[in-house]
């Protein structure tokens, strides 16, 4: 459970990675362009002392920083990719140990418009009520992605499933009872999820009231200490379940062999 943790946890050297990253794209254009451009400048200035030698400084000028600002273009969008990609990263590590409050603003494009928008609005009027709209929407959030992703592997695992029906080893038959317990424990984890969906959304528009009408949120305490518990509680759990389900499907390759073998003896 701690090393599920300490993985989800995002280090200096990674948001400095990031930062190198995004300062890379916009930078790279302004460099590339930017060094002839003021190269050729001042020899413009210095040596183009007659119309050639100041007409060949100044084509030659413009000519080399259109390429510079072409290839620094390339470099933008691959940089600019990276980051991405990195960001992406970024996010699933910290959705596997369950989405803080204050990390909220990495899932801001997970947001709905009209979450946004009352989150502005409640910081504005609130922050009492503030802090407890983005501990509550980090709730939904994580809810959110744990439906997402426990509905993609009960899918999988059914698929797996009607795969080794087929098969009527004994190795098979093993494997189908453990199926089906991975199967029952993914389940519970995806009605929980759903559960906890339904109450953070519900909280989340009680928040917004509450806001609206200036009222305390001391009533919220108890509930939003029970999301944040399930919060990180449960992408915890559906990471247990998959790391077991990858080694079974490395254990699923033997008996699949043995049973390709069945009907040469049969004959």
């Amino acid at each position: 459970m701690s090393d599920l943790q300490q993985r989800g946890d995002i280090s200096k050297r990674d948001l400095a990675r990031g930062t190198r990253l995004k300062a890379a794209a916009i930078a790279t254009p302004l460099v590339l362009a930017g060094v002839p451009a003021i190269l050729f400048l001042t020899l413009f200035l210095i040596f183009g002392t007659t119309p050639p030698i100041a007409a060949t400084f100044f084509f030659l000028g413009l000519i080399l920083t259109l390429i510079g600002f072409v290839i620094g273009l390339g470099f933008s969008g691959f940089f600019a990719y990276r980051h991405s990609k990195w960001t992406g990263e970024m996010r699933e590590r910290i959705a596997a140990r369950g989405i803080r409050a204050e990390e909220i603003d990495w899932f801001r494009k997970e947001m709905k418009p009209s979450e946004r928008q009352t989150l502005k609005l409640v910081e504005a009027r609130d922050p009492l009520l503030a802090d407890a709209y983005r501990e509550t929407l980090a709730s939904r959030l994580t809810a959110t992605r744990i439906v997402r992703s426990s509905k993609r592997e009960l899918l999988l695992m059914q698929r797996r499933q009607n795969k080794l029906k087929y098969y009527k080893t004994e190795t098979s038959k093993a494997f189908l009872q453990e199926l089906d317990g991975d199967l029952t424990k993914i389940k519970s984890i995806h009605t929980e999820a759903k559960e906890m969906l339904d109450e953070s959304e519900a909280r989340l528009q009680m928040i917004e009231v509450a806001s609206l009408r200036g009222s305390s949120i001391a009533d919220s305490e108890i509930a939003l200490k029970k999301l944040s518990a399930r919060a990180s509680e449960l992408p915890l759990a559906l990471e247990s379940a998959k790391m077991a389900e990858e080694i079974r499907e490395e254990l699923e390759k033997e008996p699949v062999e043995e049973t390709l073998t069945l009907p040469e003896e049969t004959l």
